[in-house]
């Protein structure tokens, strides 16, 4: 019998018969880590040397291949319908097609669908406006899940909501750069009446509660009138008439927006800001409101998962990809013009400022030209400096933003409040 057996499996190995394999674990595949991208060395493969050996498939450099920019499929951008998003969308769809050559399609969407279609189907790839604390349980749920990521902040700066008064204000007063200095110039905002005026947001709004408090709490409650009025329309109205007349003013406001592009304005400093003093500007009962700037709002890029895993050069665009809140209402501003849209808007952006979304795609800037020295220069005698060392400011080191989830709604009561552009 075990002769038989051994000539059985003999003739099995003659014939070329496939036997079973032992079993083995094998080991996950780990998710690329966008943040130590780094470009390739010069002269590898990877970085498009002429003189490396073509990768054939089945090879060992095959299967070890760096894979496509944009991933195995389309990289859908949601459009939200506010028009600074909108915008952002269109814009991103742009570059993402003319310098990684993605398949690019723009969705309209809103806050609550695209987080819930990243975490379902990982649809959309992209949302690059994302207020997160507008939504925070869906938010928070899907991060914890790990099926969507804050790749990055949209814009460059994360206060959006402050106190504003004109330009012209400003360089006849520069004292006023401060709440404080309102004190002693609330006279300039009375138009010759008893008290200042302060025009604040709708009173249906959380910011209307804060406003108060913020004035109480910097001693300005007694030396101006509060004026609530009742929408956007009349809030922008009651700006505008004040500045066509070049009258002093005081206002509420947010960013990004196209007002504060159409028209001068200078912030006013509301000082630092302080979770705990502002948590009690936003209740209708904070019986000792202390002086804070607005809470910053965490306004994020969200992708899907499978962007960090399958397109991380996409992911690492998006990385770079904040873009200045001036910027944007200026953007604002250009939609305002009669015939305009988001797509007109982002044509122009592309064309007007490449020193932006190069940045973003991680394109070197050119380098500025060396001019021409004069036929027959004449020497310039210069006197030294009173105190060289001091001639360069050193700039300071940024300070890097941690990915972070969204805290709960820090808003009181009914509250809401148009996003940019509205």
């Amino acid at each position: 019998m075990l002769a038989v057996c051994r000539r059985l499996f003999a003739i099995a190995l003659a014939l070329g018969l496939a036997l079973p394999a032992m079993a083995q674990d094998v080991p996950p595949l780990q998710a690329p880590d966008v943040t130590t991208l780094v470009a390739p060395a010069p002269g590898t493969a990877s970085s498009g040397d002429a003189n490396a050996p073509a990768a054939t498939p089945g090879s060992a450099d095959s299967t070890n291949a760096p894979a496509a920019p944009c991933g195995s499929q389309p990289i859908t951008i949601a459009r939200m319908a506010w028009p600074s998003a909108a915008i952002l969308a269109e814009i991103h769809a742009r570059v993402l097609k003319a310098q990684f050559s993605c398949t690019v399609q723009v969705l309209p969407s809103d806050l609550a669908p695209a987080i819930t279609g990243m975490a379902q189907t990982g649809q959309p790839a992209v949302a690059p406006e994302m207020w997160v604390d507008r939504v925070p349980d869906q938010w928070n749920q899907a991060v914890k899940d790990q099926k969507t990521r804050q790749v990055g902040l949209s814009y460059a700066q994360s206060q959006f909501e402050g106190w504003y008064v004109p330009d012209y204000v400003m360089q006849a007063h520069p004292e006023l750069k401060s709440a404080a200095a309102l004190k002693d110039d609330w006279k300039l905002f009375a138009a010759g009446g008893s008290k200042g005026k302060f025009i604040s947001c709708p009173p249906d709004w959380a910011c209307a509660v804060i406003n108060r408090n913020l004035l109480k709490a910097e001693g300005l409650d007694q030396l101006f009138d509060v004026v609530e009025p009742k929408n956007r329309f009349d809030l922008d109205q009651a700006i505008a008439a004040a500045v066509s007349r070049k009258e002093p003013i005081l206002f509420y406001y947010w960013a990004p927006n196209a007002t504060l592009a159409q028209f001068g304005f200078q912030p006013v400093d509301l000082g630092a800001f302080s979770k705990d003093d502002f948590t009690c500007l936003g209740k209708r009962t904070c019986d000792a409101p202390k002086p804070s700037s607005f809470a910053p709002e965490p306004v994020v890029i969200a992708v899907a998962e499978w962007v960090f895993t399958g397109a991380p050069q996409v992911a690492a665009y998006f990385q770079r990809a904040q873009m200045p809140v001036q910027t944007m209402n200026e953007l604002l501003a250009q939609l305002n013009v009669t015939g305009a849209t988001p797509e007109s808007v982002a044509d122009k952006f592309v064309t007007d400022h490449p020193e932006i979304w190069q940045k973003w795609a991680g394109i070197a800037p050119a380098p500025a030209a060396t001019p021409k020295p004069a036929a027959n220069p004449k020497p310039v005698v210069r006197a030294p400096a009173a105190n060289p060392a001091a001639t360069t400011q050193p700039r300071a080191n940024p300070t890097p933003r941690p990915t972070q989830t969204a805290p709960p709604a820090r808003r009181p009561g009914p509250f809401f409040q148009p996003f940019g552009g509205f």
